[in-house]
């Protein structure tokens, strides 16, 4: 929704438009403040942050739930809003490997969900901690901002935390979970060294932690962490995150041949390899040990864009396009 054209939707990841006049900015201004009240929220709180955007859900009953996020271009409001599911995603549908899933039976540790935005982190998160849900038991307390999947107590006690409604931010409501006896703890994103310090904290002290970031490879997340930090602390934080960091799934959803898209993940799980070399500062060299280590469950980004050309799922154009390496891929298709 953005003034000077006719509302917009995405379709697997195909833009169309509305055959209606242009919005103006009053009249996206006008919509901006009835999806505050269908959210219950007061605008007022989004007019007076400058330069500033804000993300909220809300519900319309017998109809689903939403994921709004309101932002300003050119002086005018402007809206991007998600369709989610009332109930749960079906994990088979969506193609998520079971090597993904399987995390679920993991007692302690960092795992992280990586990739660009709406690539579907969330929705592979939500699997897990139902499958997590529904074989243990324990207490599942999440964080996100905005709540998107509901999840329903199953065998375990399901706690779920919103940012800012229920607590100011991912650092307090972190802190605050440690002292709410946790088993599991679903950080919605790490956006600072604040967080990231408290998470690998709480993961050193047995808690299970998930969450996700915006980075494209096991070799990137691994730096991206510790590059958070000043350099005075990286040796140790490198020390804390080689004995915590448990898995890193890195994702992105690819155009399929049927007109639909496709998840293509990148899987490092952690063994003594991966943790020598993140201790010693070879995150660079992640990549060789991920190809190889096909027999624990791993897998590199452009491996399963193979399986997928393989399968017929993606054609070899689209795979390229979507390659860590397009030239290495490419000399598979020669």
């Amino acid at each position: 929704m953005i003034a000077g054209l006719p509302l917009s939707w995405r379709i697997s990841s195909r833009h169309q438009r509305g055959d209606g006049a242009p919005l103006t900015p009053a009249d996206t201004k006008q919509l901006v403040d009835e999806l505050y009240e269908l959210a219950g929220r007061d605008p007022a709180e989004f007019a007076s942050l400058r330069n500033h955007d804000e993300d909220f859900s809300f519900a319309l009953p017998g109809v689903g739930r939403f994921r709004a996020n309101v932002f300003r271009q050119r002086g005018s409001y402007s809206a991007v809003i998600r369709a989610i599911p009332f109930g749960l995603p079906d994990p088979a549908q969506l193609h998520i490997p079971e090597e993904v899933l399987g995390l679920a039976r993991l007692r302690k540790g960092l795992v992280l969900v990586t990739g660009p935005s709406g690539a579907g982190k969330t929705t592979t998160l939500a699997c897990i901690i139902d499958r997590l849900n529904h074989e243990r038991s324990g207490h599942i307390i999440t964080m996100e901002d905005p709540i998107e999947y509901i999840h329903k107590h199953g065998t375990c006690i399901v706690t779920q935390r919103e940012v800012p409604t229920d607590v100011a931010t991912y650092q307090e409501g972190l802190r605050s979970a440690m002292r709410e006896a946790p088993d599991v703890i679903l950080l919605g994103e790490m956006r600072d060294h604040e967080t990231i310090a408290t998470a690998v904290t709480a993961a050193e002290e047995a808690q299970l932690i998930f969450s996700t970031l915006h980075t494209t490879s096991a070799s990137s997340t691994v730096s991206r962490i510790v590059d958070a930090f000043p350099t005075s602390q990286q040796r140790q934080v490198r020390i804390q995150l080689s004995i915590v960091l448990q898995a890193v799934v890195c994702q992105q959803l690819v155009p399929s041949t049927d007109g639909g898209v496709v998840p293509a993940y990148e899987i490092m799980m952690a063994n003594t390899a991966t943790r020598n070399l993140i201790r010693a500062q070879k995150d660079y060299q992640l990549d060789s040990v991920i190809a190889s280590g096909a027999n624990e469950g791993m897998r590199t980004m452009d491996q399963d864009l193979l399986r997928l050309v393989a399968e017929g799922t993606v054609d070899k154009d689209t795979a390229l396009r979507f390659a860590a390496h397009p030239e290495s891929l490419a000399a598979h298709f020669a």
